[in-house]
């Protein structure tokens, strides 16, 4: 059993940064590769960026590559998101999530449904 819990979202302007944090509880927390995902007003949950149980291979949606990173830090149990470049469009509830696959495959990273654990989300406002 994982409980993750985010921090770090706020109310920013257009161009500005945030840095999400997403802590874990449970001892096995290395073993798990981690995401990020956004839920917008009215939308459907979307896949943001995701990271392997090492730290070595990362993953992120089109829309935010080359603004967003996404790290972990195995030894304090706690993933992050930095924001950087923020655009009014990337307002949304952001959650991180567990996939207990320890090796999944490139889809499975990208797909909410392969993630059995979930945070209670962090509400990101981009004024413009």
């Amino acid at each position: 059993q994982v409980q993750l819990v985010e921090s770090g979202g706020g109310l920013v302007q257009a161009g500005g940064s945030l840095r999400l944090s997403c802590a874990a509880s449970g001892r096995t927390f290395s073993t798990y590769p981690m995401g990020w995902f956004r839920q917008a007003a009215g939308k459907e949950r979307e896949f943001v960026a995701a990271i392997s149980w090492g730290g070595g291979s990362t993953y992120y949606a089109d829309f935010v590559k080359g603004r967003f990173t996404i790290s972990r830090d195995n030894a304090k149990n706690t993933v992050s998101l930095q924001l950087n470049s923020l655009k009014p469009e990337d307002t949304a509830i952001y959650y991180c999530a567990a996939n207990v696959r320890r090796y999944p495959s490139s889809s499975q990273y990208y797909r909410a449904q392969e993630y059995p654990y979930w945070g209670q989300g962090t509400q990101v406002t981009v004024s413009s």
